[in-house]
This record gives structure tokens, sequence and C-alpha cells, in this order.
């Protein structure tokens, strides 16, 4: 058997695979920060679904650098040496989460994708994912006229480019707590969170909160109008950002917005400030509004890709 993982900031996805089947054979999600590190997580999985595993593959929220990640958004490391050595296997994969996630795109089904544009896919090209959920992860596929080739980013962790003096003042006001104001500080739950507290502090009678799916909740029935604008607010700079990628790796092979939030906001997405903001780049936004932009619905993405380079395959990603 194989094992795949997807370990985030806030959820780790753990799966049994199969190779000779589809799909995964026992799935479990657990909380990142109620575990001392991944071994414990993998030895709580195991007791649970025992199986003999012979390879083993993990996305993690962080960069990967000689088999050991320093995770961005949580307490622990992870060293592939460790953990092969607790699974008594010879080496363990590992890889930064966005990386799996682009490679799981190839095993997705119709029903795992929304498109909020189908723009031109014969025109072919990069292509480049980018998810919002604890953090903010960016990843890129190279096409080489015959595949796709993967690679990871920090690219969540860029400057934040204001674009409005609404969002100057927002940067400002977390300059004040963050020596570094990034795309993941605004685009992310997180984010949400702060820029809640920005207009909450900046026009008073709003009522301050800390958990990001009670802002999304409230945004989303309309109960709470700072909860609109605030996650309004969020959606225009996370299509900024997109397009932003898109432009840096010429993406014009598609655009796929992944992670926890999209899915829950996917109307949100699909209103028109996500793509206005995409496009509006001056002299290139016709050709962004030609890059097709898909919503990934599926939450085990990055633990198929995971499963996918366990075995050894290819991203398996086609153009148009």
């Amino acid at each position: 058997m194989d094992i795949a993982g997807d370990i985030g900031g806030t959820h780790t996805r753990l799966a049994l695979f199969d190779p000779g089947a589809a799909g995964p054979a026992a799935v479990e999600i657990y909380s990142s920060r109620d575990h001392d590190g991944l071994e414990a997580m993998i030895g709580a999985f195991l007791a649970t679904h025992p199986a003999h595993v012979e390879r083993a593959c993990f996305g993690v929220a962080g960069p990967v650098q000689n088999g050991h990640v320093k995770t961005t958004n949580l307490a622990w490391p992870v060293d592939a040496r460790n953990v092969a050595r607790m699974l008594g296997i010879e080496r363990v994969g590992l890889v930064n989460d966005l990386y799996a996630n682009a490679y799981g795109i190839a095993d997705l089904g119709p029903g795992d994708i929304a498109t909020l544009r189908a723009g031109d896919p014969s025109t072919g090209g990069n292509a480049a994912v980018i998810s919002a959920g604890t953090g903010l992860g960016e990843a890129g596929l190279f096409w080489d006229r015959h595949r796709y080739h993967v690679f990871a980013t920090e690219g969540g962790h860029t400057d934040f480019a204001p674009r409005d003096d609404q969002e100057i003042a927002l940067r400002d006001h977390l300059a004040r707590t963050h020596a570094h104001v990034s795309y993941e500080r605004v685009c992310s739950g997180m984010g949400l969170v702060a820029i809640h507290d920005f207009l909450t502090g900046r026009e008073g009678g709003g009522v301050g909160r800390t958990d990001a799916s009670g802002i999304t909740k409230a945004a989303l029935d309309g109960s709470d109008e700072l909860c609109v604008r605030a996650l309004d607010m969020m959606v225009s700079i996370y299509g900024a950002e997109a397009g932003n990628l898109a432009l840096k790796l010429l993406a014009t092979g598609g655009i796929y917005v992944g992670g926890g939030i999209a899915p829950r906001i996917l109307e949100k997405l699909q209103a028109g400030p996500f793509l206005e903001a995409l496009d509006a780049k001056g002299r290139f936004s016709e050709l962004l509004s030609r890059i097709p932009v898909h919503v990934i619905l599926n939450d085990r993405t990055a633990l198929l890709g995971a499963a996918r380079l366990a075995r050894g395959e290819e991203p398996g990603l086609h153009h148009g």
C-alpha cells in the first residue's frame, strides 16, 4: 500500500492507496495543531488502518529543502528521513502542498471542477495554481510543448501591492504589527480576519471577530454588512494576485483556484469582482481575459497528487 498526506496549517489529511484501485482505501482528517508532529499522526492513522506501507509521499505547507520542511503555519517541522525511519521504508517523498495539488489536478473528474471562465483553452501554455486557506499557496506548471512540469513557489509571501486608498490603509494598518505585509496576510483565513478587523477599527460599530468561518457565513447570508465588505475586499485582492501570478508565469494554459476557501465562496467568485480584478492589468488585460479560470472543488486534490508522486507518475494534465 501507498500512504499519502496533505499537511496544512489547520488540517492534515492522510490516506492509504492501493495502486491497483481507483481512489483511496482509507482517509482520515486530523487537526494539525492537536499533534506533536507528522509521525504521531501517521502512528494514529495506521493504528486505525493497519497496512504494510511500501511507498509514501506527503505534501506540506512550506518550502521543502533537502527533505526537510520548517512549516510556515505550524509549530513543528517535517523531516523525510525521520518519517521514512518511522515507516520502515527506504525513502519518503516530501513536496510542497501546492506542488502536490498541481499533480492531483489530473485525477479530478468533471464534478471536481467549477469553471469561472472557459477562456481560450486552445492557446495552451503554462498553467498556475493559487490556493487560499490557512495561508496562501502558489505553484506553476511549465508546458514544454509535450507535457507539464510542476514547480513550487512561495509566491504567497511576496509583498502585498495595494491598488487603491483603502488597500493602502489596510497595508499601513497591518504594517503596525507585522514587519512584512505579504499577500498571505490579506488573502487567506487570517487575511479575512485581518481585513474585518481593519474595517471594524476604521469605521466603528462592528463586532470584532477572530473566526474566518464566521465572517464568511455572515457575509454569504448577508447578516453582517462589515462581513460582506470584508469578504468582497478579500475576493478582489484574491483575483488581483491570481492575475499577478498569471502574468509572472504567462499562464495562458489556465489558472486553477484551490484551497479550502474557494469552494465555500464559489458564488462570490462567480459574481464578477474576482475576474474583474484578475484581468485589470492595463495593457495585458485582453491577454488575461482569454485565460481559462477554474475552481478546484475536491478537497482531496493534494492527496491525489501525493499518491501520484508516490507511484512515480507524471502530472498527467493536458492542455486544451
